[in-house]
């Protein structure tokens, strides 16, 4: 066995299969998305025409472009400030009950196995005008109904917080599983200490958990980034464009037109911006450890 785990042969007979894969699925499409993002490619005939960067010009230019944007500019800090520190909080209140742990981590994470139309529809009930708990609870206190779909001020707020409750157990489990697999020595040793449960779960657990913690923002950043089928669901993009991202911008203008020369260049655009999002969060992540360890 040493002697064959020596042989590079051997883990190229390893490594081939998953870089094949790896460029056939990934590498191969996003050079033919880059190729057609710089043509009037309609989707449909062979004939196309080479237009250069107008595309690009295109949706930078595009006000409506940059709304979108600034939309999953809110994806990005509702999970980073307001779903992360949910899921924190809860991942500790999970790990230190002492009966039905299993039944509480199930029950978090039962919203993310379920479908997203599932969960658009039965938010849509949720949130709606006339029937909808929500405006039946401000109309139990005397406060006047609120379109929250309908009305721009109140839709996007609506759909974060819809996009939330659906991922917010998966991230939960994942945490959860980082606080449990702490020795439990450290957490009892500074229990004689006298330390408070406050000081163990940020003294210890916190501190302990970060690497997974930093996952989960990745994912988040990314996930953000990618939001359209709850969206699609709920609004399609309303009222007024109010609730559109990038993807349904992409949807809406480029692929339902049969502008797939103008949808390539989106979805070009949207990979380069959530990888330069990635990017500078490991730097700074990266900086930060290296001030820690000095």
């Amino acid at each position: 066995m040493n002697k064959a785990m020596r042989n590079p042969y051997i883990y190229a007979l390893f490594v081939i299969p998953a870089l094949v894969l790896f460029v056939l699925f990934f590498i191969y499409p996003l050079i033919n998305a880059v190729y057609y993002s710089l043509t009037n490619w309609n989707g449909v005939s062979d004939h196309l025409k080479f237009w250069g960067f107008k595309n690009y010009t295109k949706a930078l230019t595009d006000d409506t472009f940059w709304n979108a944007v600034k939309n999953n500019g809110y994806f990005i800090l509702f999970s980073c400030f307001i779903q992360v520190p949910i899921i924190v909080i809860c991942s500790l209140m999970i790990a230190n009950v002492k009966r039905f742990k299993s039944l509480y981590k199930t029950a978090v994470f039962m919203p993310t196995v379920m479908s997203t139309a599932v969960i658009g529809i039965l938010w849509g009930f949720i949130y709606n005008y006339d029937v909808g708990l929500f405006n039946k609870i401000l109309g139990f206190f005397g406060v006047e109904a609120v379109d929250w779909l309908g009305d721009p001020k109140f839709a996007m707020l609506s759909i974060l917080i819809t996009n939330g409750w659906q991922w917010t157990g998966f991230y939960i489990i994942m945490v959860l599983a980082a606080i449990l697999s702490i020795p439990k020595d450290l957490d009892e040793a500074a229990e004689i200490d006298g330390a408070t449960g406050y000081q163990r779960a940020m003294k210890i657990t916190m501190p302990l958990i970060m690497p997974v913690v930093s996952v989960v923002i990745m994912l988040s950043i990314a996930g953000a980034m990618k939001a359209a089928d709850i969206i699609i669901v709920m609004t399609k993009g309303g009222p007024a464009g109010s609730t559109d991202v990038m993807a349904t911008y992409m949807i809406k203008y480029a692929i339902t037109n049969f502008k797939y020369g103008y949808g390539n260049a989106i979805s070009v655009i949207i990979f380069v911006f959530t990888m330069i999002l990635t990017v500078l969060y490991q730097v700074l992540i990266a900086r930060r450890s290296e001030r820690i360890e000095y």
